[in-house]
């Protein structure tokens, strides 16, 4: 058995997380020596003007002897981003054509309560 079909064994235990255009897969796995280890997928849709579409995919593979010290860092990470940004989702800044407001200009109400002011909402980000 040759490296690439030994990574892709069946699973023994998968989690699947579906967030809009993204999904993550959470697999367990075992080596050539029956331990296990975990494959954490992340697989983006994109859709093309056609409307066909393709996957890419991320993946990485998690050890146990660094199981400890990963679990510690994405606890601290994720909890210095909700600590400084919250748990608020600013969705127009996802979007292939945000364009941050230049520097310089000042809104009047005119401009803010004309026809031209509204938001724009992707439902793939709720």
């Amino acid at each position: 058995m040759n490296d690439n079909e030994h990574l892709e064994q069946e699973e023994i235990f998968s989690q699947v997380l579906r967030a809009g255009r993204r999904t993550y897969f959470f697999d367990v796995r075992a080596t050539k020596a029956e331990d296990y280890y975990l494959t954490i997928t992340e697989s983006k849709k994109f859709t093309h003007d056609d409307g066909s579409f393709h996957y890419k995919k991320h993946k990485i593979y998690l050890y146990k002897e660094d199981f400890v010290e990963f679990n510690d860092m994405l606890k601290e990470a994720t909890s210095y981003i909700l600590n400084e940004k919250g748990e608020e989702v600013i969705s127009e800044r996802h979007q292939k054509d945000f364009k941050r407001p230049s520097e310089g200009t000042e809104e009047t109400e005119d401009s803010v309560s004309g026809s031209e002011s509204f938001t724009d909402v992707n439902f793939e980000d709720i």
